[in-house]
Parts: structure tokens; C-alpha cells; sequence
């Protein structure tokens, strides 16, 4: 594999928005792509993979390359040296790798891979975090698992096509996908590719969304004609699977604290040929109030740490403070409190999180049912999906009924 000079400076100016400038990678790779129009999908494939794998193992590469935060650029070039050496990738004679240690790179990388906060590159509070809630065995795993690079899966949408008629559409459009057993709506690419540039996701056909994620809806037991809330409904790909379950039949309450996500979710629902969405923006406690009792089903996809997701969002590894996780779960409780309370008499509700851990999933579900809130409620089943298991997204989720 040969570098290109105009590629690598792509990488190292993202690098620097990422680590310097506490943007989002997927955001920076975004514009990245967008930089020079003579690029193939190769090149662009090769500055978001790059740019990616440097941001997943930033600990480890920043250790080999002994440079510390905040990284100027000659630090991001030693860096990438790092990468590029452990790939077997020949270091060009430009001046940023004169001094590159190619021998030494790879005998840190043997030593330091011993250790798990090194060789899975990641802070040590989340490290000991994993352990103290899942155990050494099953945290190694996982973190393990995180690391790696997400497949990309595709919900059908069934109100408008079925999933083998999805499945010729994009082979029709060079796209190869295949069927995930035990996951009715699911299309997995074989290969990596544009999927938002096809015909079949302009007419709706379907969205982006992880396997284990499109659980959640089905885990609801929604049909068509029921009054559905879904609470934190965000840009809606929970909204939209629901709607398709339900035939676009009956009503689903969107609701979200940002406009902005329910304005996408508007336009998705547009493209998805959803109309039995109505969206609501909590700016008070008003909304909420409005609609006490008179819910079928409850959807409570709840704000958390994320730690289930990290292979898609490797750079919240180093955003997310333990802070933020203590402060995440009082907001889960609260959430839990004022919008089960939507729910009617016999009405059920699902409470989920892209989080592995226990504190906040099955602790947050038991300290509910024995609240003065959660009383009326009765535990039904739960669902808790690890990704080295599973190979999809770590998640969690629990049905729960009101009597």
C-alpha cells in the first residue's frame, strides 16, 4: 500500500478537529469526504478508516509514539507513524516520518499490549468501570468487541417494499447485502458503500439501523391502531420501525426535549411514507402531563452512557467523563418517574439503553418497581445484549406492564 500525501494530510487535519478541538468524529469525517470530488470511493475509504482505527487506539498509538495531549501536529504525524508501521504500511521519505523508530514501534506494541487499558485503548476509570460492573472475563470481551469496526445493517421498511424485494433493488444498484437470521428486518452489506446515495433510500425503502437496536420496537408488542408514545424519540429510527409495525395504523406521540431531532425525523418519516406520527417538543412538563394515562405502549429510550455503541462512536471513549455517567443515571430515574406515568391501566412499557452496564439498566428497573411510581407496575421480561456475544451493539431492554 502506498500513502498519498493529500489523503494522510486529510487524516491528520481530522485528527486535530477530534482530538484537539473536541469535535465529533463522525462529523469531521463527514466533511473530510467532502473535500475533493476527484477522490474514489477508495480514497474516501481509506481517510475514514484511517482516521477512525487512529481514534480508536489513541491511548495505545499516542504510548508507543510517547506524545501527550494536547497533540500539535508533528505529535499527530508520530502518531500516525505509529498506525501505519503496525499495519506493515512502507513509511514514505517525506520529512514528518525522518525520525520514525520503526523497530522500537513494534516491540512497545508487544509489551504494551499485555495490559487491557493499553491494548483495548481505553481511559483507566472506564476500564475499571467495566470491570467492577461486568466482571474481568466479560468486560475484556466486550471492550474487545467495541473495538471493532460496526457492520452496516438495514431495517426494510415494510410499509413500502419486503425485505428480499430490498435485496434485488440493491444488488441492482451493485450493492450485496444478506439476510441475519433471527432478526426479521435486517439486511447486512457484505462490503462497506454508500448506501444513502441509492434509489432505494431515496423512495424509502429502508434506514440505517444496527441489528440489535431494531429489537427494541418488536420488544413494545405494539399493533396497528394503538396509541404509542414514543418519549425520547431523537432523530426517530425507533419511531419509524414502530410505525411499520403498526401499518402506519393508529397513533404514535414522538416526543423529544431537541426540536431539531424531531425536525429529522420529520423529513425521514416523509421519505419513509410514515403519517400516523405526531411530534411534540417537551419544553415543559405540560406535554407530559397531557397525555397521564392514556398511553397503549410506552417506548422510554433512554438518555445513557452509550457504552454499548462505542464501535460506532469510538471517540466518546475519551469525551465521556465518569461524571457523566453518575449524572446519566439520576436523569434515567427521572425520566423513568415522570413518563411512566403515561401509561394506562393495563398498558405496557419498554425501558432501554445502548448501555452494558447493570447500574444502568436492570438496577434502574428495579429501583423503579419499588418507587411509589413504579408500584402500578409489573416486571414482564428483559432483554440484555452484549456485542461480543451478539456481534451487533451492546443494548438492554425491559417490558414492563401496569396492572
Amino acid at each position: 500500500m502506498r500513502l498519498h500525501r493529500n489523503l494522510c494530510f486529510a487524516v491528520i487535519d481530522g485528527l486535530h478537529k477530534i482530538f484537539n478541538e473536541n469535535e465529533y468524529a463522525d462529523k469531521v469525517v463527514q466533511q473530510l469526504l467532502k473535500r475533493d470530488k476527484r477522490w474514489g470511493s477508495r480514497d474516501r475509504g481509506f481517510i475514514a478508516e484511517t482516521t477512525y482505527e487512529i481514534v480508536r487506539y489513541k491511548r495505545l498509538y499516542a504510548e508507543i509514539a510517547n506524545v501527550k495531549e494536547p497533540f500539535d501536529r508533528d505529535n499527530l504525524w508520530r502518531i500516525f507513524a505509529v498506525w501505519a508501521t503496525l499495519k506493515g504500511i512502507k513509511l514514505p521519505d517525506w520529512k514528518y516520518f525522518s525520525e520514525t523508530p520503526t523497530r522500537k514501534i513494534k516491540g512497545r506494541f508487544d509489551e504494551l499490549s499485555k495490559t487491557r487499558k493499553y491494548s483495548e485503548s481505553i481511559p483507566d476509570w472506564m476500564d475499571n468501570l467495566g470491570v467492577k460492573e461486568l466482571g474481568e472475563k466479560t468486560w475484556s470481551k466486550e471492550i474487545r468487541k467495541q473495538n471493532e469496526q460496526a457492520e452496516v445493517i438495514l431495517r426494510v421498511n415494510t410499509l413500502k417494499t419486503n425485505k428480499k424485494d430490498l435485496k434485488l433493488k440493491l444488488q441492482s444498484e451493485n450493492i450485496e447485502t444478506e439476510f441475519i437470521s433471527n432478526y426479521p428486518s435486517a439486511l447486512k452489506l457484505v462490503e462497506r458503500a454508500n448506501v444513502f446515495k441509492t434509489e432505494a433510500f431515496k423512495e424509502g425503502w429502508f434506514e440505517v439501523q444496527d441489528a440489535s437496536s431494531q429489537l427494541v420496537a418488536d420488544f413494545l408488542d405494539v399493533k396497528p391502531g394503538m396509541k404509542v408514545v414514543d418519549a425520547c424519540a431523537g432523530a426517530g429510527g425507533k419511531t419509524l420501525h414502530l410505525a411499520s409495525l403498526m401499518e402506519n395504523k393508529g397513533q404514535i406521540i414522538a416526543m423529544d426535549i431537541y426540536e431539531s431531532k424531531l425536525k429529522k425525523l420529520k423529513v425521514r418519516a416523509r421519505r419513509n411514507g410514515v403519517h400516523n406520527v405526531e411530534l411534540k417538543v417537551i419544553d415543559s412538563t405540560k406535554p407530559i402531563k397531557k397525555l397521564y394515562g392514556k398511553a397503549d405502549r410506552l417506548l422510554i429510550d433512554a438518555p445513557c452512557s452509550g457504552l454499548g455503541v462505542l464501535r460506532r462512536n469510538p471517540d466518546s471513549k475519551w469525551k465521556l467523563q465518569p461524571e457523566f455517567i453518575e449524572n446519566i443515571k439520576k436523569v434515567q430515574s427521572e425520566v423513568l418517574e415522570k413518563y411512566s406515568k403515561m401509561v394506562k391501566p393495563g398498558g405496557k412499557m419498554v425501558y432501554a439503553t445502548c448501555s452494558v452496564l447493570p447500574s444502568e439498566n436492570e438496577k434502574q428497573v428495579d429501583n423503579f418497581l419499588t418507587s411509589e411510581a413504579g408500584k402500578t407496575f409489573k416486571f414482564v421480561k428483559d432483554k440484555k445484549i452484549l456485542a461480543h456475544q451478539s456481534g451487533y451493539d451492546g443494548f438492554y431492554m425491559a417490558l414492563l406492564e401496569k396492572n
